[in-house]
Formats: C-alpha cells, sequence, structure tokens
C-alpha cells in the first residue's frame, strides 16, 4: 500500500479527538493529511498503545488469538460501489503580482524640466521620462574631459620620451651618440636631412631668359671652398628685371647634390654657359631635423649610420633607466584617474535623463515638470507595472510538493470575478521550504497570460490538478485495508472472489486494485463491480467520550489474519507494520 493510503488510514486514529462520521472532508491543500501523518510517525506507537489500553480497560474487546472473532457486533458503515469522477488536487491561495515592477527613482537633484508622460500611459524600455536641469553636471563633465586629454597627452610623450622616433622621412646627415652612452634631456641624438639636394638661385645680368634652358650643365663655387660642384638648370624666371643700377637680369635655379658640408649659411656663384652670375646667392638646403632625447637614461638599439635612409615614425633607440620608467608610470596612473573620473563624470550627466527601465503601464506619478527633486534612495519619481502577465505564489506542503512540477497547468479563481476560471501555468517549483509549526512549505510559482478583470494585488485561488478519473468504479478510501483488501457484504456479486480469510459475519474480504484517490473517496480499477456493498467502521462523533469513541471503533472483534476493518474512528485498515 502507497505512503498515501497509510496516510489515510492513520486520519482514523486518534488520542482524544475523532472526526464525525460523514463530515465534510478536508479543504484541499490543507494540512489535515500532514497532522496525521505526523502523528502517525512521531507518535505511533505510544498512540496505538493508548487506544489498546482503554479498550481493554472497558472490557469492550476480548482477544482470543488468531482465528477467533470478538463477542461484540461491529459497527460497520455500509456504501455501494458507484461511478463517480476523483480529481487528486492540491490547492492554495494568493495574491496576484505583476510580471514585473519597477519603482523609478534618482540620486541627482535639481529642477525638472520636463516630463513626457501621465498616470496610466503605457512606457516602452528605454523612453525619456523626464529630463532634470544639469548644468552643473554639463561643466564637471567638461572639465574631466579636459583632464583625460591632458594625461593622455603625457602618457603619450612620457612614452615618446622613452622610445624617440624619427619626425621626417631622409638621410642620417650626422650621428651624435653611440650604444650604451648616458644620455640626460636635451641631449642631440642624431641629424636627419629630408633631401640631400641644394638650391641656388643665381641672377645673370644682359642674359635673356632664352639664353638658359631646363636640364643645362652649371659650374658653382662655394664662398670659402676650394674647387667647384657641378649642378642642372631647373628652372628659368620668364620676366627680366632690373638691378639697381638699371641692368637687367635673369634668374636660373640651379639644383645640386650636397656633399653633407654645406648649410643655408653658405653662399655661391656659378657659371652656366658664357655667362657668370651676378653676386654671392644664397644656398636653400632641404628640410633637416636632429633629435635629441626628451629624458635622462642608457641609449640602448642605437644602429643608425651617417648616410642611412630614415622613414617618418622610425624608432631611433630606447632610453633605459628608473626615470623614464617611472614617468611611463606615472602617467598612466594618472590617465587611468582621469578616465575614471570623466566616466563618472559621464554617467552622472546621464542621470539628469531619467529613462524607463521596464516597458509597462506608469501605475504611479509622484513628480512632474518644475518640481524641485532631492536626489536620493527615497526620491521616487513614478511606478511602473509590467502587465503582459501576472504572477501568484501557491504555498505547496512537504507531502506533495514532489507531484509538482513546472509545465502544470493551474486553474484560478477570484472572488472579484465571479463565474470566472482562468488558466494558469507553474513556471518555477522552489527547493527552498519554509518551516513553521513543524511543517514545511515551498513556493511554486504560477504565470496567468490570460488576465482579462484580473489586477495586482487581487486575492486569487488556485488548484493543480495531480490526476483524475472520470467515471470510474469507486468507495470510500476509508474501505480500502491495509493489503488493499476490501470488506464487503457476502452478498456482493465479487463475494464469489472472497479471499481465505476469516470475516465477520455476513461479510468477506476481497483483493483490489485502486487508482486515482481525493480526500474521500479512491478509484477502483479491479476487485469490484457496481452491485457490490463495502464495509467499514464509521467514524465516531468527535463530540462523544473516549471510551464511547472506542466502543464504536473496536466492536465487531479483529478478523482473522492480523487485519482489522479499516474506517472511522477505529483502527480501521489493519494495523500498520512495524508493532
Amino acid at each position: 500500500m502507497s505512503e498515501k493510503r497509510l496516510d489515510r488510514e492513520t486520519e482514523a486514529i486518534s488520542v482524544g479527538e475523532q472526526e464525525p462520521a460523514g463530515a465534510a472532508p478536508s479543504p484541499k491543500g490543507g494540512r489535515l493529511r500532514g497532522g496525521w501523518k505526523t502523528l502517525w510517525k512521531g507518535r505511533k506507537r505510544k498512540a496505538l498503545a493508548l487506544l489498546l489500553v482503554v479498550a481493554i480497560a472497558g472490557g469492550v474487546v476480548v482477544w482470543k488469538g488468531r482465528g477467533q472473532t470478538a463477542s461484540a457486533a461491529a459497527a460497520y458503515q455500509e456504501a455501494s460501489v458507484e461511478r463517480r469522477s476523483i480529481t487528486n488536487s492540491l490547492s492554495s491561495s494568493g495574491t496576484l503580482e505583476p510580471a514585473d515592477s519597477y519603482t523609478v527613482n534618482t540620486l541627482v537633484s535639481g529642477e525638472i524640466l520636463s516630463d513626457t508622460f501621465e498616470k496610466g500611459d503605457q512606457v516602452e524600455e528605454g523612453q525619456l521620462l523626464y529630463t532634470i536641469d544639469s548644468s552643473d553636471a554639463a561643466s564637471s563633465q567638461t572639465q574631466a574631459q579636459n583632464s583625460y586629454r591632458q594625461a593622455q597627452t603625457s602618457y603619450e610623450q612620457a612614452v615618446k620620451a622613452k622610445y624617440p622616433e624619427a619626425d621626417l622621412t631622409g638621410t642620417v646627415s650626422e650621428v651624435y651618440v653611440n650604444e650604451g652612452d648616458s644620455v640626460s634631456a636635451g641631449t642631440e641624438l642624431l641629424k636627419i636631412v629630408a633631401d640631400e639636394n641644394m638650391y641656388i638661385d643665381f641672377s645673370f645680368t644682359y642674359a635673356d631668359s632664352g639664353d638658359f634652358y631646363i636640364g643645362q650643365t652649371a659650374t658653382v663655387f662655394i664662398d670659402g671652398f676650394a674647387g667647384t660642384l657641378t649642378g642642372t638648370v631647373t628652372a628659368v624666371s620668364s620676366s627680366s628685371a632690373a638691378v639697381s643700377t638699371g641692368v637687367p637680369l635673369t634668374t636660373v635655379r640651379v639644383r645640386l647634390t650636397n656633399p653633407g658640408l654645406l648649410t643655408s649659411d653658405y653662399t655661391a656663384s656659378a657659371v652656366i654657359g658664357s655667362y657668370s652670375s651676378y653676386g654671392q646667392a644664397s644656398i636653400k638646403v632641404g628640410a633637416s631635423s636632429v633629435i635629441t632625447a626628451e629624458t635622462s637614461g642608457k641609449v640602448s638599439g642605437f644602429n643608425w649610420l651617417v648616410g642611412d635612409t630614415i622613414a617618418s615614425g622610425d624608432r631611433i633607440c630606447t632610453i633605459t633607466g628608473d626615470t623614464v620608467d617611472n614617468s611611463i608610470e606615472n602617467a598612466r596612473i594618472s590617465v587611468s584617474n582621469a578616465a575614471t573620473s570623466l566616466e563618472n563624470a559621464q554617467e552622472n550627466l546621464e542621470d539628469y535623463s531619467v529613462t524607463a527601465p521596464i516597458s509597462g503601464t506608469v501605475v504611479t506619478k509622484t513628480a512632474k515638470a518644475g518640481d524641485n527633486i532631492e536626489g536620493g534612495s527615497d526620491s521616487t519619481l513614478c511606478v511602473i507595472y509590467d502587465l503582459s502577465y501576472l504572477e501568484m505564489t501557491m504555498s505547496i506542503d512537504e507531502l506533495d510538493i514532489s507531484s509538482v512540477e513546472v509545465g502544470q497547468e493551474v486553474q484560478i479563481t477570484a472572488d472579484a470575478v465571479e463565474g470566472q476560471t482562468y488558466t494558469g501555468v507553474v513556471t518555477e517549483v522552489s527547493v527552498a521550504g519554509t518551516t513553521s509549526g513543524g511543517i514545511t512549505t515551498y513556493p511554486v510559482t504560477v504565470r496567468i497570460d490570460e488576465t482579462d478583470g484580473l489586477l495586482p494585488g487581487m486575492n486569487v485561488d488556485a488548484e493543480i490538478v495531480i490526476s483524475s478519473a472520470d467515471d470510474v468504479l469507486a468507495i470510500p478510501s476509508a474501505a480500502v485495508n491495509r493489503g488493499d483488501t476490501v470488506l464487503i457484504t457476502a452478498d456482493s456479486p465479487s463475494a464469489a472472489n472472497a479471499l481465505d480469510q476469516e470475516a465477520p459475519e455476513g461479510y468477506v474480504y476481497v483483493s483490489v486494485e485502486t487508482g486515482v484517490s481525493d480526500d474521500s473517496y479512491i478509484e477502483i480499477t479491479s476487485g469490484l463491480q457496481e452491485g457490490d456493498t463495502v464495509a467499514y467502521i464509521q467514524t465516531a462523533s468527535s463530540s462523544s467520550s473516549d471510551s464511547g469513541m472506542m466502543m464504536g471503533g473496536m466492536a465487531g472483534g479483529m478478523p482473522s489474519g492480523g487485519g482489522m476493518p479499516s474506517g472511522g474512528g477505529g483502527m480501521g485498515g489493519g494495523m500498520p507494520g512495524g508493532f
């Protein structure tokens, strides 16, 4: 017999009070069954001993051993086997809650410049609700932005000081340090010349522009240097000008290779064809740059030689040492701190634009445009409910929680909506039980999608159907004895299948198989048929005395085989094992 069957048998045992015969079954989801189960498990030996002592002391029953009957006639309750519908369900009450709810508040203070909604409006997640004056926060954000840029620049400069780079593309014209040298800030490392060519514009008197042509060879004399250099005409002026003496002249540009020693401080003259230039012309050399150390340390990785080609961005060398490394680390920390300050300032500025955290209906609006608010956890602006569905929590007894699982259908009714039944579904079965008075219950979350007429806060009743059967043979639950036997009248059709077990006069025992049960009835799947009449001990009145209660329960003797007739105030269902 199942544990729940034992629970029903133990409901018939009472130390001081019994349920009256014919009394209505306990409400679904109640604690009646669980309470008797606790009595049976915790106090079964004491309860049974007390029952036996009371019975014997009253002289009601004389035990004659196996195979004998009691001297008094049993007070049996008889019931016909009948067809009925049986539903085994769990019930609980609860309060409806929205799918989600959010109380919108702010941590910033100031005047509300605008609001974009009214109470009862539907808002979407991310929708702007309020705009709060943010002039002070905007200034703080600008200052934080500037501080971050300065810190970033300082960090880049610190890194550049450790890894000096070429700032133009050209040729290494001079080298000032060697690998391993110690340098300080300002020490020259090398010189880069962008173009090796020099350009000199020569003036010729009494000559016409037609006397020269591009590509023509020019002999150049550098003032202060012995010998000559050879250049090439690259341009001739299209018009003649006059010198101060009124003599016309023509300008011719000559390009020549810089031998590496000449700078713009030198002057030169030239002979082109049969003409000699007028006066001394300045030398124009290509762009150049001298790369200097920006920090102190030792030169490492320096491999440049005069004449090497170098590109802008090429690393000159690495400056090693504690000074440069400490500068980089300090600059990095400053950047991190400035970034954090900027992020905080930006987030603070965003707080002045209050948006909807969820989609839903505004059920409360406590702040409006023109109000001055003080930021804090108590600064409620509005409350939003997501009413796309509703939820409730059922409290399920520890004896029944194993029968509940996610996905089960739940029937919901509300006193506020008469005549309407709603369908819900179990979405969560929690393992976090709550114990009170020796009884543990577990929360079960139920979701209701079709909610027309229901509102958050309404009290509802919920029922989970564990099992059910329609139009089945059924008998009172108390009629089933331990071992799944039933006492029936000797004239019942199923008496032909009587067990070889001594029974009270006019009755026989038959074996049955059971199915679905509720608090009062149990399905019989085999062993009985319509027309049978079952017998069991009726429940004694709770207002009768203990002796009277025992007399009603123990009369009729004990059938052989160790079984007692099951049922009400007596020891229905036989003695459970273990005694």
